[in-house]
């Protein structure tokens, strides 16, 4: 049976992908986002949840996803103040599924002993630090349009990438983004002067489609209604993250203590810190490593 081939992707699809991509990148954004996806916190109640994170890099983060509208800071006195899911973030999980389903699956992993057994197996890797590594590989400036031209064009020149990807840049800029995506194991050189994605890049084509249709879907009436401040306005044509600003409710009559337990584990984040079940609604499995090794962290 025939594979249908993707659709062609349309400049507002690689505006919203690239666009969403700078939003995940900043490091830890995306810890920080999935330790409030069950439920709004108090500040010093990420503390236990992400224990090496010092305040100044909480807080730059907790304000570069307010602004971008995936979180709300909702204040309801001066020192009660908490962070959420907006209705824009929360639509954001199931995308940060799909990254993490592909890092998961085609990122390299160390192979460790199995405690019970003793026998090696592919370590296991919490799927934010999966999504944290599948982001950095296509979020480098060029890398995602050089994807998106090889998934539409299947093989392609250097010349045509630099046309196509990079328009305004000379030949020669090319090369470097193109190397990188080849000693990332995204990109392969064939033998006659052409580029085509790997495997892995190929895989790559669900995680673009599910970042694009969020990226490009209307905002939700009860995020659309909130008041906005002097930030940057939402975008008027709904192919990116826009910001929200903060909202000042009355205090609860009576403030309910958080009893959901902790999002991750106490484990410093070079180890597999994240507890693949508490954040998403399956478990994220293990799978073995290819003979090719697979693109590197």
């Amino acid at each position: 049976m025939a594979t249908t081939a993707p659709a062609p992707a349309t400049p507002n699809d690689l505006l919203g992908v690239t666009k969403t991509l700078d939003l995940l990148a900043p490091r830890w954004s995306v810890w920080v986002l999935m330790t409030v996806s069950s439920q709004p916190l108090r500040y010093a109640e990420f503390k236990p949840r992400l224990p090496w994170l010092a305040d100044g890099q909480l807080h730059p983060r907790l304000r570069h996803l307010t602004n971008a509208g995936v979180i709300e800071r909702t204040e309801y006195a001066p020192r009660h103040v908490t962070y959420g899911l907006t209705n824009r973030g929360a639509a954001l999980l199931p995308v940060l599924g799909v990254i993490a389903s592909w890092g998961d699956t085609y990122l390299e992993k160390k192979l460790v002993a199995n405690k019970d057994t003793g026998e090696m197996e592919p370590e296991r890797i919490a799927p934010a630090q999966n999504i944290d590594d599948a982001v950095a590989l296509i979020v480098p400036r060029h890398a995602t349009p050089i994807l998106f031209s090889l998934q539409s064009r299947g093989t392609a020149t250097a010349k045509m990438l630099a046309a196509e990807a990079m328009p305004g840049y000379g030949l020669t800029a090319v090369y470097k983004p193109l190397e990188r995506l080849v000693a990332d194991g995204l990109v392969t050189a064939s033998g006659t002067g052409g580029y085509q994605l790997t495997g892995s890049g190929q895989a790559l084509a669900p995680v673009f489609e599910a970042i694009s249709a969020w990226a490009t879907a209307p905002a939700p009436e009860s995020d659309a209604r909130r008041p906005r401040g002097p930030g940057a306005a939402p975008s008027q044509t709904r192919t990116g993250p826009w910001a929200t600003t903060p909202t000042r409710l009355p205090a609860p009559a009576v403030p309910a203590a958080p009893t959901a337990r902790p999002a991750l584990t106490t484990t410093p984040p070079d180890s597999p810190a994240w507890k693949s079940g508490d954040l998403f609604s399956h478990q994220m499995p293990a799978r073995p490593i290819s003979p090719a090794g697979g693109p590197r962290r």
